[in-house]
C-alpha cells in the first residue's frame, strides 16, 4: 500500500497581497516626500523674505546716512515728499508680499527704526525692525 502524504491547501494570490501591501508602503514613501518638499519649499521662501527685509531695511539706512542733511524728511510711513524714501517704499512693496515699510526718525537722539512688514499668503504677518544712532560727523 502507498500512502501519500496529505496534501497541503494550495496558497494562491499571497504573491499579489506581498505585492499589494509594497505597493501601498511605496506610496506613503512617496506622498512622505513630497510633502518633505513642500515643507523646504516653504522655509526656503520664509528664509527669502526675512533676508530681502533685512537687505531693504539696510538699504534705507545707508541712503539716510548719505542724505544725513535730511533724515528727518524721512519720517513716517508717507515720506511722498522725499524722492528716495518713497522710492524706497515702493521697492518694499514690489519685492515683499503685502510689503511695506516705516521709518521712526527721533530728531533729538537721532536715533531711526525701520520696520519693514510683510505677509505671505494667509500667513501671519513677518517683520523685521532695526535701530541705528545717525549722527553727522564732528
Amino acid at each position: 500500500m502507498n500512502r501519500r502524504p496529505p496534501r497541503m491547501p494550495s496558497q494562491r494570490g499571497m504573491m499579489l497581497i506581498e505585492v499589494l501591501v509594497s505597493i501601498l508602503i511605496f506610496s506613503i514613501g512617496v506622498l512622505a516626500l513630497v510633502g518633505l518638499q513642500a515643507r523646504m519649499t516653504a522655509a526656503q521662501s520664509d528664509a527669502k523674505y526675512r533676508a530681502d527685509a533685512s537687505y531693504l531695511a539696510n538699504e534705507v539706512v545707508g541712503t539716510m546716512w548719505g542724505d544725513i542733511s535730511h533724515v528727518a524728511n524721512y519720517n513716517g510711513t508717507a515720506c511722498t515728499s522725499n524722492t528716495r524714501c518713497s522710492d524706497w517704499q515702493s521697492k518694499v512693496s514690489n519685492t515683499l508680499p503685502n510689503g511695506s515699510g516705516s521709518i521712526v526718525v527721533d530728531a533729538t537722539t537721532q536715533m531711526v527704526t525701520v520696520t519693514v512688514t510683510w505677509q505671505h499668503g494667509s500667513d501671519d504677518q513677518h517683520s523685521y525692525t532695526t535701530r541705528t544712532r545717525l549722527s553727522a560727523a564732528s
